[in-house]
């Protein structure tokens, strides 16, 4: 398991685990990105993390990406 803010564009990986309170978790969750989603990484530079799910994308910024813990599909 690696944060999701350590993964490069183009990469699809499963969440594995958010770490974080109530407010984060719900939030993300009610977005739908919880434990077992799949998600791809779009861009990783320079400002928020935008990831894809589906055909929803998102911008995530550097401290919530880090406790998004995530496994690289391909």
């Amino acid at each position: 398991m690696i944060p999701l803010s350590m993964v490069n564009p183009g990469k699809r990986v499963q969440i594995i685990e958010i770490k974080g309170g109530r407010g984060i978790v719900s939030k993300l969750s009610n977005m739908g990105f919880y434990p077992g989603a799949i998600i791809e990484v779009i861009s990783n530079r320079n400002g928020p993390l935008i990831v894809a799910k589906e055909n929803m994308r998102l911008g995530l910024g550097f401290g919530m990406a880090h406790r998004i813990l995530v496994r690289i599909l391909n």
